[in-house]
């Protein structure tokens, strides 16, 4: 099963804090935990070491004329047998507390045994409770655990064994840990929250402004500087971008307009002229040159307007638009199939699509003789594959052949290629609609090339 974590920052930040709030939490408790231990134990230890050096110096033996000395009396005897019952373990770790704590008494060399034991197990409890019916109703006389010690003293022929109940871990320290954690929550994360947020939202303002543009290129939407101050100069400083970006592109619409009208002009001027020209051959060779001059302007005035499309996006039949350019070269009886999918709708300027379509497949023609054209869905995408029988393109040139006025074969020659336009206006188009061309060698021979659109924008 995949992790799936917050994609956008202030999740992250968010979910990084609580992480790291919850270990060190994890880790307080832990510490907590062993210190309330080591006190538990300590408390223990110093509970049998008073019983068993003081308790001996008191009758024990006497009847409920101590006072409160009674309810010590209930766990201390004196005994000559051996102060562990049968299938017992003995508790090393506790022995040494006490030997430790019992040689800072004085007494080094006297024998000590440490074991649990549950109260209805022990003979001498349960006795000594028969006449003490206040205390049968407490919880460690009725089913509670207990540390037994016995102390043999150096010389001494009788043990003494003395007990503590073991006592339970407190509910409230528990509940304090959560408060504490639920206070700590609140406190540290609901405060970065907020000021995340301050700094996230003018942010995600900004990428949704970036995307707008990046489709409109237009400058009406600009957002306002908001946020902290870093975050107040970056959106001001895209504004001042964008403002830039937009200037330029209007440049390059007006010196686009007059190379196309200061450009055709004259040509279409030449053309007329050269119908004087008694020379048939040479009249059709001028001809052709300015035919060629003026798709090669064309194509120039094509690509540069392609990042800056002035129809809007519609929502179209793929499978239809592609069968309808494979038809137009079939009714020239061009040698172009076409292997349909499943119908596939996407959000399309058709006309651009149509154009690169269009090169693409007389691209294949002129090469690889023969295109055929195929549509299919590939995950998020939809991909449009033409095959031709040529020879391929050099592996070290694929990169580089969808980049403007490059060709495989040198000349500029319409009949054999033209001014090298074709691929770089379909791949400009691809990206235009967010997709991708990806141009590769087949293993039998000729040039894939894939036209890649996502389905989902």
């Amino acid at each position: 099963m995949r992790r799936v974590l917050p994609k956008s920052l202030l999740g992250q930040m968010l979910l990084a804090v609580a992480v790291s709030l919850f270990v060190a939490q994890g880790i307080s408790a832990m510490l907590l935990y062993r210190a309330n231990e080591q006190r538990r134990e300590m408390g223990y230890a110093n509970g049998l070491i008073y019983q068993l050096i003081a308790q001996p110096q008191v009758d024990i033996r006497q009847n409920g004329r101590h006072g409160g000395q009674l309810s010590r009396r209930l766990r201390v005897e004196q005994t000559t047998a051996y102060p562990l019952h049968p299938g017992e373990v003995r508790d090393k770790r506790r022995e040494e507390m006490l030997r430790s704590v019992l040689s800072e008494q004085g007494i080094s060399s006297a024998q000590i045994v440490v074991t649990e034991r549950n109260v209805k197990n022990d003979s001498f409890m349960m006795g000594r409770l028969q006449d003490r019916p206040d205390l049968r109703n407490r919880q460690e006389f009725i089913n509670g655990e207990w540390i037994v010690a016995g102390l043999l003293r150096p010389g001494a022929k009788e043990w003494t064994v003395a007990r503590v109940p073991m006592l339970g871990s407190d509910p409230r320290q528990l509940g304090q840990l959560i408060m504490q954690t639920l206070l700590l929550y609140v406190v540290l994360v609901g405060l970065l929250a907020l000021l995340l947020r301050r700094i996230t939202q003018p942010l995600a303002a900004l990428t949704r402004r970036l995307e707008t543009f990046a489709d409109t290129r237009e400058l009406d939407g600009q957002i306002e500087p908001s946020g902290p101050e870093d975050t107040r100069r970056l959106i001001a400083a895209h504004n001042a971008m964008e403002a830039r970006i937009a200037a330029l592109l209007d440049e390059k619409d007006v010196m686009l307009g007059a190379i196309g009208h200061d450009l055709k002009t004259p040509l279409a001027a030449l053309r007329v002229r050269i119908e004087s020209v008694d020379d048939p051959v040479e009249r059709q060779r001028m001809a052709t040159t300015i035919e060629d001059i003026t798709r090669t302007l064309d194509d120039i005035l094509s690509l540069a307007r392609v990042g800056r499309p002035t129809d809007p996006l519609e929502n179209t039949d793929l499978t239809a638009l592609v069968a309808s350019v494979v038809e137009e070269f079939e009714d020239m009886d061009k040698p172009v199939t076409f292997e349909r999918g499943q119908r596939i709708a996407l959000p399309l300027r058709a006309t651009w699509l149509r154009r690169a379509l269009r090169n693409l497949i007389d691209n294949a023609l002129r090469y690889g003789r023969k295109a055929d054209v195929a549509l299919h869905r590939e995950g998020p995408e939809a991909v449009i594959t033409i095959h031709d029988e040529g020879q391929g393109i050099p592996p070290a040139e694929l990169a580089r052949m969808t980049e403007p006025f490059t060709r495989g074969e040198g000349s500029r020659n319409r009949a054999t290629g033209g001014a090298g336009l074709g691929l770089a206006i379909a791949r400009a188009i691809a990206e235009q609609h967010g997709g991708r061309l990806v141009l590769t060698n087949r293993r039998e021979g000729g040039l894939s090339v894939e036209l890649r659109l996502p389905t989902k924008r």
